[in-house]
């Protein structure tokens, strides 16, 4: 089931990153201010002709809005990691590879421990 709410504050997200208001991107993309808040909102979803219009007035892609809905998002993932640490210390890279590796193993265990729990 597609989260309304949390696509539309990956959309508000977005726009604020542009610095853009709410008015400025419904006139990019030929729709009311309020449309646009309901989005925000996630009171709706918009069309695919709006999403469209969305994703390119942002200059963003649908993978970086839609990507918990997506199976396949690893590209969107990493490149979002890469954005996270790309202004990080030395120091903050060392702790952040370690917590992620702790972190990765502790997920892969307990994958394995619910897999085999099923058999």
């Amino acid at each position: 089931m597609i989260d309304s709410k949390t696509i539309g504050a990956r959309i508000r997200e977005k726009r604020r990153e542009k610095g853009m208001s709410q008015e400025k991107l419904a006139e990019l993309c030929d729709v009311g201010t309020t449309h646009i808040s309901h989005i925000e909102t996630g009171n709706c979803v918009p069309s695919l002709k709006i999403f469209i219009k969305i994703i390119n007035v942002l200059s963003c892609s649908a993978d970086e809005i839609l990507r918990d809905e997506l199976i396949k998002a690893e590209l969107t993932y990493s490149s979002e990691i890469s954005k996270l640490l790309s202004d990080c210390t030395s120091h903050e890279l060392m702790i952040l590879t370690e917590t992620l590796s702790s972190l990765k193993n502790s997920l892969r265990k307990k994958d394995f421990l619910n897999t085999d729990v099923l058999k």
